[in-house]
């Protein structure tokens, strides 16, 4: 991947390479010919942190500029292409496909007159030493639609007269999409538009490049993107006229007047800072700080040495950098990315063999691409709690499905300010005031008129945001339900229960959690939901586990699980899994299932060799069933822990919608990794 000069957001257009190579491949590797800086590189160490590459950040780079620029001014050019080239083969050596950021390196001899950019013919060089293909990614900040097309058939014809085959152009950070500047172009070419979440720095990275002491803000205050600058010198009122979203003031510490105004106006909501900068090294009156503290308003303040002219400057030539401490900006470049460039055209044109082997990322990823190819609505109860919104931006920005969250519209409007989070594109609902709350109170009552539920109580009950949003899926207002950040298991399915109920047919609903292993996936169920399923009950669970795992794309080879392997045992609890086995084998004679088997006769050929030699299942089996709850449960925490393996769910089979439960303890991955389950279970439907 090279870039035409400096500035033209290769980082968004490598992670995005990765990304989709991730997907298809379990060796994946990036390499850097150049590092072109002192100290970390942020792109590589991102990289190569996210994603499980086969080489670690000391083998993905060539050389230092340092190192190439001696090499360089002793005449010693051939000498500086060899080293990167060795560099690069011990890690394509360990990899199915690498990713390679071109240099920016301008020190060689030119290779095609004064009009084509060194870098280019550098880059041109070390992709024909490496056999590799070109993207070659140009800027269009600032241009035109037809400057833009003129660009990129200049550097498509530059780079194949240098005898370098072009796989596709990128135009990246455009003024607009779509546009169509290929015309003339023999490969495809895509644009992606200035994403501002990405382009902006974050108020951290105004602090560290100001070298700012943070006088107070969290985490979350310092992750804000800075979209623009304001320079407080004026009267109140002229300052609030001139605030923008996303602004950063900068202003004296000793003007407390504007301070104050600044943040009465942020709590207010009438404009959404970024932070606030004081210069002269200046701290503010302490009474003034105290009446900032009671607005809550969640911002950041910092103080520099400089003066406004110099610190205004300063801030407005600093450079934002995807990296490990930018979570939100990475999410951002990929969505910008696969919103824009048609990935199914670019794999296929890579042309990379899917591997066999299906690790963590690649069943995650696959994940996020299967829900944005048939993007579904879904409800989030929990609207006010801070994972949530922070996986609602994440799920947002990845286009992964159009979400509508439950809660005090005002509250959600407000935490989600206070987080520096963007939810623009969710839809607010409070179940509180909502007109659907009539509507959903006698169509619950009308559900449980035989339990006794009356229209009074069945008006207070739909109030309860898990209530409403089973009825808003039972109604067709959304496609899927996800819940359980902060409410038990209970109070997220008993309403799922109640009003979707099972699918006709099965006698259970039941649960199963992926478990994501080094190199396989395996499906365990039921480990959440039935304390002690009877057979016909296990049989259920079991038939409905394989289709979970078919619908996920994983083979299914049933182990209905015991502590006896074939009739080498008896006892009650043996002979309920062979007679669930025996119901299964019954209903889907199709379906590979073997029972009662052991764990490790199921899992592991050396021991089903011994054990059911002849068994289509025993040693490589997908989809265990486990007994009952007890078991189920202790086993999948027992493999989480102990085989560091990561495990995905529970995620809620056999209902007639899809609403699926999270833990209390659920991170931001967690959440988005469960509604992406949510929203293919409901395109499945």
């Amino acid at each position: 991947m090279a870039g035409l000069g400096p500035g033209v957001g290769k980082s968004t257009v490598a992670l995005g390479l990765v990304e989709l190579l991730s997907r298809q491949v379990a060796r994946i590797g990036v390499f850097r010919p150049l590092l072109s800086g002192p100290g970390q590189d942020p792109l590589l160490e991102l990289l190569t942190e996210r994603y499980p590459v086969m080489a670690p950040y000391a083998d993905s780079f060539g050389v230092t500029a340092a190192e190439a620029g001696e090499l360089v001014a002793d005449g010693k050019w051939e000498e500086l292409i060899a080293r990167i080239v060795e560099r690069y083969r011990e890690v394509e050596r360990r990899c199915a496909s690498v990713v390679v950021i071109g240099s920016d390196f301008t020190g060689g001899p030119s290779t095609g007159g004064d009009e084509m950019p060194r870098e280019l013919g550098f880059n041109a060089r070390l992709a024909t030493e490496f056999g590799s293909v070109v993207i070659p990614v140009i800027s269009g900040e600032g241009r035109t639609e037809e400057s833009i097309g003129a660009a990129a058939r200049s550097a498509y014809h530059s780079l194949v007269d240098l005898d370098a085959t072009v796989l596709a152009v990128i135009a990246n950070r455009v003024p607009r999409v779509p546009m169509q500047p290929a015309a003339g172009l023999p490969v495809p070419m895509w644009s992606i538009p200035e994403v501002p979440a990405v382009a902006a720095p974050t108020v951290a990275e105004v602090a560290a490049a100001l070298d700012a002491t943070v006088l107070a803000g969290s985490e979350s205050a310092l992750d804000r993107d800075v979209l623009d600058y304001v320079v407080g010198a004026a009267h109140v009122p002229a300052l609030l006229e001139h605030l923008t979203d996303g602004a950063l003031l900068i202003t004296p510490g000793d003007r407390a007047d504007l301070l104050v105004a600044a943040s009465a106006a942020h709590a207010a909501g009438d404009v959404t800072l970024s932070g606030l900068v004081l210069t002269l090294g200046e701290h503010p009156d302490p009474r003034a700080v105290a009446v900032i503290e009671k607005l809550n308003t969640g911002l950041a303040m910092l103080v520099v040495d400089s003066d406004s002219y110099h610190t205004i400057y300063s801030a407005a030539h600093i450079e934002a950098r995807l990296s490990t401490n930018t979570p939100r900006k990475v999410e951002a470049a990929l969505g910008a990315f696969e919103e824009n460039v048609d990935t199914g055209e670019l794999a296929r044109i890579l042309d990379v063999a899917r591997s066999s082997r299906v690790t963590p990322l690649m069943f995650e990823n696959d994940l996020i691409d299967r829900a944005r190819a048939d993007r579904r609505r879904l409800v989030l109860p929990e609207g006010t709690d801070e994972r949530i919104l922070r996986a609602t931006e994440t799920l947002l920005r990845r286009g992964v499905a159009e979400l509508t969250l439950l809660g005090d519209r005002a509250e959600i409007t407000r935490r989600a300010r206070e987080l520096g989070v963007s939810i623009g594109g969710a839809k607010l609902v409070d179940p509180e005031t909502s007109e659907l709350r009539d509507h959903f109170a006698e169509r619950y009552a009308e559900l449980r008129k035989k339990k006794g539920v009356t229209l009074d109580l069945a008006y207070d009950v739909v109030r309860d945001v898990n209530y409403f949003g089973t009825l808003m899926v039972e109604q067709g207002l959304a496609d899927g339900m996800v819940s359980g950040a902060n409410h038990t298991t209970a109070a997220t399915i008993r309403p799922a229960f109640e009003i979707i109920r099972t699918v006709p047919g099965l006698s259970v609903a039941s649960s199963v959690f992926f478990m994501l292993l080094a190199d396989r996936v395996l499906v365990y169920g039921d480990c959440a939901v039935n304390p002690d399923p009877d057979a016909a009950q296990l049989a259920d669970i079991a038939l409905s586990s394989a289709d979970t795992a078919a619908a996920f794309g994983i083979e299914p080879r049933v182990a209905m699980l015991s502590y006896s392997t074939g009739s080498s045992g008896t006892g009650a609890d043996v002979e309920k899994v062979a007679a669930a086995t025996a119901l299964v084998r019954e209903r889907r004679p199709d379906l590979p299932v073997e029972g009662p088997i052991q764990y490790d006769a199921a899992v592991d050929p050396a021991v089903a060799a011994t054990k059911l030699p002849d068994s289509t299942v025993a040693g490589k089996a997908t989809v265990f069933v486990f007994p009952d709850l007890n078991t189920g449960n202790n086993t999948y925490k027992a493999v989480q822990r102990s085989a560091h393996a990561v495990a995905v769910g529970p995620v809620m089979q056999g209902l007639r919608r899809p609403v699926n439960d999270l833990s209390r303890g659920a991170t931001v991955k967690d959440i988005v990794n469960t509604v992406a389950i949510t929203a293919i279970q409901a395109a499945a439907r």
